[in-house]
């Protein structure tokens, strides 16, 4: 069999982990994706994939060897692209990834659009609450929030958000507004353990310096394990709970909640577009990252 056939379909079995899902994904019959990884494991004398009947992954030796054939079948699809040309319709398979909350309200709707204007593309969204490494998991495109470590990965900012702290109109007429951070002790807490923000809530002092001042560590009252019921339990009128601005700007504009402590809050933290390839970008991602570049800085909730 041809060596980059079977590379490709060692990729789809890694990434889908499981021969049903990667026949899905190439259009396949799952016995000849078997008789592929057979073949790519024969010939280089080494096993590739642990298989059991619940999951398969890549052994040591097939995590070395997936990192290897990703960046050869990227190298491929370069090379393929610079010789059909700039202007070359995008197509191929297209793996996203952004916080789920984000994902749901910003990024899907990039996605249906992407996907209506390039029939020949396919696209995979990973929406995690957490730091995904795009180059491991096999992710071409990720939206971020926050500062950027230092990395390769490029990067494009398109946009901020502020971290707010949020609460009914009812909550602050039975319980009143707080004016500084410290009298937050005395009013009722929701906290969210999905959120990436610290559990010690950080506040600027309110004398126009980007000086954060001691960390205030609160007791919630209410616990729970999505931004959405936290923003949920603060519109039912329980208490006061800390968010980023684009999570609840609905509720905002309609006056379901009030933002509390703003001359306290923090520097807003920024948005960005990454992605794991260099300046010869393939043509899906490029016109990925500028489809959703375009969507994202023209949406006023985001800067």
């Amino acid at each position: 069999m041809d060596r980059l056939h079977l590379m490709t379909v060692f990729v789809a079995v890694a990434e889908e982990q499981g021969f049903a899902a990667a026949a899905r994904r190439l259009a396949m019959s799952p016995p000849a994706v078997t008789r592929a990884i057979s073949a790519l494991e024969e010939r280089l004398a080494v096993k590739l994939l642990n298989r059991t009947t619940r999951f398969v992954r890549a052994t040591e030796a097939g995590l070395r060897y997936l990192e290897d054939a990703r960046k050869i079948l990227h190298d491929v699809d370069v090379a393929d692209e610079a010789a059909a040309g700039i202007n070359a319709e995008p197509q191929g398979h297209l793996t996203v990834t952004a916080p789920v909350m984000f994902g749901q309200l910003h990024v899907i709707p990039g996605v249906v659009d992407y996907l209506n204007q390039f029939p020949k593309t396919q696209v995979n969204t990973v929406f995690l609450d957490r730091v995904v490494n795009l180059l491991e998991e096999g992710i071409d495109v990720g939206v971020r929030i926050g500062e950027l470590p230092d990395s390769s990965m490029r990067a494009l900012k398109v946009g901020q958000v502020r971290t707010i702290l949020v609460a009914s109109p009812e909550y602050i007429n039975r319980k009143g507004i707080p004016n500084h951070p410290e009298e937050l002790r005395k009013h009722d807490i929701i906290a969210s353990n999905s959120s990436s923000l610290v559990s010690n809530w950080q506040f600027r002092s309110n004398d126009n310096t980007k000086q954060l001042n001691q960390a205030v560590r609160l007791n919630a009252r209410l616990n729970v394990n999505s931004n959405l019921s936290a923003i949920e339990a603060a519109i039912q009128g329980f208490g006061i709970t800390r968010i980023l601005s684009y999570q609840a700007s609905k509720q905002l504009q309609s006056g379901q909640l009030k933002i509390l402590l703003e001359n306290f809050e923090p520097e807003p933290l920024p948005i960005n577009i990454v992605h794991r390839e260099g300046r010869l970008a393939t043509t899906k991602v490029r016109a990925f990252i500028d489809l959703m570049a375009d969507k994202l800085r023209s949406n006023r909730s985001l800067n």
